[in-house]
């Protein structure tokens, strides 16, 4: 039943995060929508952190809760990265667009990253946790030193 549930909702992200340039009627639309991705990816990221940096208890299921959260956000945000969204109430830097197959590279790493935390909050080992945490932190990181003006 978790598994089925669990593939509706990939299915309903991905179908939302193809359709998502097509749904943006200003590319204000399209900033917020992507902010907003970020802010949960971030709060559910977050949580994660405190995990692995001992500032709050490992526990397994929350580990993998909030792991599978990040895991699915952190494919939403993309889409809302169209030309027209580089200015506004908005960090994006102009690499972005001027380097989009670096930006495109970056954004799958992390998504990549994140499917492997969510694995490894799966095997219930907190050092195997920890690791694969920190990968996805430096994916993170690295998107923004390149394309996140601070």
């Amino acid at each position: 039943m978790k598994k089925t549930i669990l593939s509706l909702f990939a299915f309903s992200v991905a179908t939302i995060s193809f359709t998502a340039s097509a749904q943006f009627a200003k590319p204000e639309d399209a900033i917020k929508y992507r902010k907003a991705a970020f802010t949960v990816m971030a709060t559910h990221f977050g949580r994660l952190g405190a995990m692995a940096q001992g500032k709050a208890p490992f526990e397994v299921k929350s580990a993998i809760d909030n792991a599978e959260i990040v895991a699915e956000m952190v494919k939403l945000p993309w889409a809302a990265f169209a030309e027209g969204t580089d200015a506004g109430d908005t960090k994006a830097k102009p690499e972005i667009w001027k380097q989009s197959a670096k930006f495109k590279e970056a954004a799958e790493k992390l998504q990549v990253e994140a499917t492997k935390l969510s694995a490894a909050a799966k095997t219930g080992k907190e050092d195997v946790f920890k690791t694969a945490f920190s990968a996805t932190a430096g994916a993170c990181k690295s998107c923004h030193d390149d394309f996140k003006a601070k």
